[in-house]
This record gives C-alpha cells, sequence and structure tokens, in this order.
C-alpha cells in the first residue's frame, strides 16, 4: 500500500493531511532505524518509490501502541492550529526522564491561510507548487533515513517520552490533547556534549514542518563521514548543519497513526522551549525492555539507502528488537 501525496494542494485540509502523514512517516522512521521497537510494530508502505516503514498498533508491543495514541493526541492539536513543537526524547534511566541521551524536535507553523510543518524554508513569500511539497517530503525521509542508519547506536535498555509545546497566544490554558497531561516546565540535561543537526523542511501552501535531531556527539563522529561531506556530492543533502542558534540554550486509513496528545509540561532545554508564550505538556514515559528473541533485525531499506544518494551507507548496523513496557514516569 501506498502512502498517498495529494495530486494538489489547495484546500487547508488537505495541507494538514499530508503533514499529518507526513509527520507519522518521519516519527516510524526514527523509531525503526534507532532500534527502539521490534519488527512487528511495523508495517510497510511506499512513500513514491522510497519504502518506509510505518508504526502501528501491536498487542504483543505495549510501547507502539502508547506511541500511536501520543501521534493522535499531536494530530488534535496540530488540527487545532495550537501545536508549535513536538520533542520525541530518548533517556536511559526510568527514575531521570529529565536526563536525556537523544532528542528529536518536530516544529510547526501555520501559515496566514494554515499550519506549516517547519522545515526552515528560506521561500519566504514564493509559491510553493504541489511539486515542491512532493520532492522536500520525499528528501526530508531519505534524509531521516540516512541519518539514522549512520548514527551509533542506542544503548540497550533506553526510555521514551513525547513533550508538546504549543502557542500559547491561541491554545486554551486547560487544553490536553488525549494521551497527555500538564507537564511542569523544568530543564533537562543532556548525557555527554550535544550535537544539534538540522534534517531539513518542508513547506505546503498552508503549514510548514522543520526535523531537527539532538544527538550525542560522539555517536555522531563516528557515523560514516561521507555524510559530513555531503556538499561534496551531487546530492542536496544538507541535512547536517549544526544549528549554533539552539546550541546556546500502516494503509494511511488502515493505519491510525497516518490518518490522524498525553500531555507533560517538561521543559527541554532547547532555545524556543525557553521564549515566552510557549506550553509544554509531555506523555507518560515508557520503558524499553531486551527481548531475547527479536535481537538481530536488519533494516530492510538498504534500497531506499542506495537511491538517496551516492553516500556509503552502513548496511551492518543491526536492530535490537528492544520492546517497550508501557510505564508511569
Amino acid at each position: 500500500n501506498a502512502v498517498v501525496f495529494p495530486n494538489k494542494i489547495s484546500t487547508e485540509q488537505q495541507s494538514l493531511m499530508l503533514v499529518k502523514r507526513l509527520l507519522a512517516v518521519a516519527v516510524s522512521c526514527i523509531t525503526y532505524l534507532r532500534g527502539i521497537f521490534p519488527e512487528s510494530a511495523y508495517g510497510t508502505r511506499y512513500m513514491d518509490d522510497v519504502c518506509v516503514k510505518i508504526l502501528r498498533e501491536d498487542k504483543n508491543c505495549p510501547g507502539s501502541t502508547q506511541l500511536v495514541k501520543w501521534m493522535l493526541g499531536c494530530y488534535d492539536a496540530l488540527q487545532k492550529k495550537y501545536l508549535r513543537m513536538i520533542v520525541l526524547a530518548v533517556y536511559t534511566h526510568p527514575e531521570d526522564p529529565q536526563t536525556i541521551t537523544e532528542c528529536y524536535h518536530f516544529k510547526f507553523k501555520y501559515t496566514h491561510n494554515g499550519p506549516l510543518l517547519d522545515f526552515s524554508s528560506k521561500r519566504n513569500e514564493s509559491t510553493i507548487t504541489c511539486a515542491d511539497t512532493k520532492k522536500a517530503s520525499i528528501l526530508l525521509i531519505r534524509k531521516i533515513y540516512v541519518l539514522m542508519q549512520s548514527l551509533s547506536p542506542l544503548p540497550n535498555d533506553v526510555c521514551l517520552t513525547m513533550k508538546l509545546f504549543y502557542y500559547d497566544e491561541v491554545t486554551p490554558s486547560d487544553y490536553q490533547p488525549p494521551g497527555f497531561k500538564e507537564g511542569e516546565c523544568e530543564g533537562v540535561i543532556f548525557e555527554g556534549e550535544p550535537m544539534y543537526l538540522n534534517v531539513g523542511e518542508v513547506p505546503t501552501p498552508f503549514h510548514m514542518l522543520k526535523v531537527k535531531v539532538t544527538t550525542e556527539k560522539q555517536r555522531m563522529e563516528n557515523a560514516d563521514k561521507s555524510i559530513l561531506k555531503s556538499r561534496e556530492t551531487n546530492v542536496p543533502l544538507q541535512m547536517l548543519r549544526v544549528d549554533r542558534d539552539e546550541e546556546e540554550n500502516q494503509n494511511m486509513n488502515e493505519d491510525p497513526v497516518l490518518d490522524n496528545q498525553v500531555e507533560d509540561r517538561n521543559n527541554v532545554n532547547i532555545a524556543e522551549a525557553q521564549e515566552p508564550g510557549l506550553t509544554c505538556e509531555e506523555g507518560e514515559g515508557m520503558k524499553t525492555g531486551e527481548n531475547e528473541d527479536l535481537c538481530g533485525y536488519n533494516p530492510q531499506v538498504d534500497h531506499l539507502a542506495s537511491k538517496t544518494s551516492e553516500l556509503n551507507v552502513s548496511e551492518s548496523r543491526t536492530r535490537s528488537g528492544k520492546i517497550f513496557q508501557a510505564s508511569t514516569v
């Protein structure tokens, strides 16, 4: 089954559906390639000529079901034009969710016509065509695949949490999307030395989405060095620009996550998260557990990497097969 792109994006609803689907694909790709959930928690779809894994509810993997619920909550906030940023954070100590080892930021902007999935577009007011959006969407997913396959593995046992930030000037003070609770805006500590990476952006006439990754510097240094030299290739892969601004501070209808918030207001120590008028809500954390029977999966996306660029993407990385057990933090 295919992740379908609209033939045109002439209405806000068409744009919203595209942004939801793109967010679902991005989160699914990240969790799949970082080995956070087992193979059984994903279905296979095609986005144009790109094979992608899509997270789905799996009765044998409570964590994947929980993340799907979180995504549905994100969609609620996105549809209401409240959502400003999603932070999906990985931490290693269940008793200390404020100390994180890796996180993924999804920032949203809304045009006067509607929301934007903020991928740092420099297009300003220039006309954005459906072809532009489709090209940017596919490039973004390919960049995510290359980066996620190239980072050194996460620790064996990790926990996952999701934090939502809003545009407070339009968001009701008592708003809590499904699956989320109010969080306390406390700062976080990053394990090791963080490296901030801009992955990319996708503009539509109504929305803008931007994706960023913060990982441990050593994890990046262990990656294929050719990625860091991407500007020397013939491929437009400017995904790994360090963000100095922040250093200071299923078939779409069959898979719920593709169509469509447990809230926690813990603050992520990110520059934008420190701005006035920004509320954060957080999902309940999920604990991972090692399952010996699920170890050793190989990502079935090598052909995608070859389509992405001339880069030599590591093909030896195996997935850990870790599963989540839902728990309250």
